[in-house]
């Protein structure tokens, strides 16, 4: 089953929502939780469901993606017909850039009809959740399906940001329809809707026979959640495969994220600080593997002052190291200093970044690179950091790559 399967990760968003944070890499690229990128947690859900062939389609600004799936993903045998591989825009056909998912999909016809696989898993590259594709695979098959739609239940009033979906008792969907002004709520709940996850399982041939019929159609928006499911729903052979349940080999935790604002990334790492965070990082059923450079152990020291650098409820990666400063709260990526009488508060720091001695950063993610000068505040005087920095809707400061405070 499972080695006549072709995964193939949609993975060339711009994540505008996420500025200035995707300025110079691909939303999947983004780092999360103190060494992981974003796209480590659908690679890992491969890896773990068996899935050795997998497409990844990237297109915006995709060095980053790139270069992080070279370093850290090359762990297939190509010899035994396994890969990871990158896929930039061909242009094959139409001569175009990526239009949509349907057509992305579309684009890479000829690569998923040279796989030679019964069966195409679509997924997702900038969602952060643990599960057992294979599982939803073999349930795809028992069901003679003609695709299988990943969904979970959200609360009503955030409905309309998903595919809602209606299901009947044997789990057919017997309605979709893509962002509704009104969703329609679950026949299990009132106050709860039942939403499209973005993961599709879909049998090879019908894949590509609704692709080529969608590039055909010339008012499609070629898109899966507005053009082609609706389709297959009318069919009478599209299912639902719910998440979260026991079903599989991964530990259930009913996790699920899509990082979309600044907002929304700053509490979904920030929530890894909690005494039972919702994602478990060390879950040893499950681990989530990433490209680790080669550094040397975090640490704290001393600093002139004789101040001892501490940290409390922090996530501090490798390479750090905390000289006679304090750190709260935070997450530290790899390399990264925090000098003498520095605090370091409610703040995501990526790798490198330097706070100097004696200086505030709080409330904040500070983007790789970025050297914060001795004395200075960041997160203290609102006024004052909305004329320098990107401000979210919620008061998170935002320092851009390598920016310069001169």
């Amino acid at each position: 089953m499972l080695e006549n399967t072709l995964a193939i990760i949609l993975a060339g968003g711009a994540g505008s929502r996420l500025h200035p944070l995707t300025d110079d890499r691909a939303k999947p690229a983004i780092p999360f939780g103190g060494k992981y990128r974003i796209i480590d947690f659908t690679l890992a859900n491969c890896l773990h469901s068996g899935i050795r062939r997998v497409l990844v389609l990237t297109q915006y600004k995709s060095h980053s993606l790139q270069k992080h799936l070279r370093d850290g993903w090359s762990i297939f045998n190509p010899e035994l017909g396994e890969y990871i591989t990158p896929v930039p825009p061909q242009m094959r056909v139409d001569g175009a850039w990526y239009t949509g998912t349907a057509n992305a999909i579309y684009q890479n016809l000829y690569m998923i009809e040279r796989s030679e696989a019964d069966w195409v898993l679509i997924l997702s590259g900038d969602h952060i959740y643990r599960i057992d594709y294979a599982e939803m695979i073999k349930t795809h098959i028992q069901r003679k399906a003609a695709v299988t739609i990943a969904c979970m239940e959200v609360a009503l009033d955030e409905a309309n940001a998903f595919g809602v979906m209606e299901v009947d008792s044997d789990s057919r969907i017997v309605g979709f329809e893509e962002k509704p002004e009104q969703p329609i709520a679950s026949a299990d709940n009132a106050e709860r809707a039942l939403v499209s996850m973005g993961i599709y399982v879909f049998s090879r041939q019908l894949l590509m026979d609704e692709m080529r019929r969608d590039h055909d159609k010339p008012a499609s928006r070629h898109d899966f959640g507005g053009d082609i499911l609706p389709s297959l729903v009318a069919s009478g052979k599209a299912f639902a495969y719910r998440f979260g349940g026991e079903r599989g080999r991964v530990s259930p935790d009913r996790y699920w994220r899509d990082v979309g604002t600044i907002d929304d990334y700053y509490e979904a790492n920030m929530s890894l600080l909690d005494p039972l965070p919702p994602l478990d990082l060390y879950q040893k059923d499950w681990t989530i593997r990433t490209y680790e450079g080669q550094t040397p152990p975090a640490r704290t020291v001393p600093g002139e002052s004789g101040n001892e650098g501490v940290f409390v409820n922090s996530i501090i990666s490798g390479g750090a190291v905390i000289a006679g400063g304090g750190v709260n709260h935070s997450i530290l990526f790899s390399g990264v200093r925090v000098g003498d009488e520095a605090i370091v508060e409610d703040a995501i720091l990526f790798n490198d970044v330097v706070v100097g001695d004696g200086a505030q950063v709080k409330h904040c993610i500070v983007d790789k690179g970025v050297l914060i000068p001795a004395g200075e505040s960041i997160g203290v005087d609102r006024q004052r950091d909305r004329e320098r920095f990107e401000v979210s809707e919620k008061g998170i400061i935002v320092i851009a790559k390598n920016y310069s405070f001169d």
